[in-house]
């Protein structure tokens, strides 16, 4: 559930800011969908201290879980860390927390923009 909230948001994202090809809008999506950009968004999340209680635990359940196969391209602690971010978005969905969902969002997409600038 979650994996679908987060791509679809990403995807959004980029169709409203982007003016290019349904190749190129692909291409940036699959960047920032991969394991390693969302280990790497959770992470500053978490660094900020901007999880609560609650959603620190909801994406330590999903890291934690058994039976995960990463890719070939990412490592086990990265494709553990974006399942994590995943389930978190899936927990808010669920519990119909959009505001929250785009509150997340919002910081993710800012960082990686302000990154990708400089």
């Amino acid at each position: 559930m979650g994996d679908s909230v987060y791509e679809q948001l990403v995807r959004e994202r980029l169709i409203l800011k982007a003016n290019t090809t349904a190749n190129a809008l692909h291409t940036m999506a699959v960047e920032r969908v991969c394991a390693e950009f969302q280990a790497a968004a959770v992470h500053r999340l978490i660094d900020d201290d901007v999880l609560s209680e609650q959603e620190t635990e909801v994406y330590k359940r999903g890291r934690n879980a058994k039976g995960i196969n990463p890719p070939k391209h990412s490592s086990v602690g990265e494709y553990r860390s974006a399942t994590g971010l995943e389930t978190l978005f899936g927990f808010l969905k669920l519990t119909d927390r959009t505001d929250r969902i785009e509150e997340l969002f919002s910081l993710i997409w800012e960082r990686a923009e302000k990154d990708s600038k400089q």
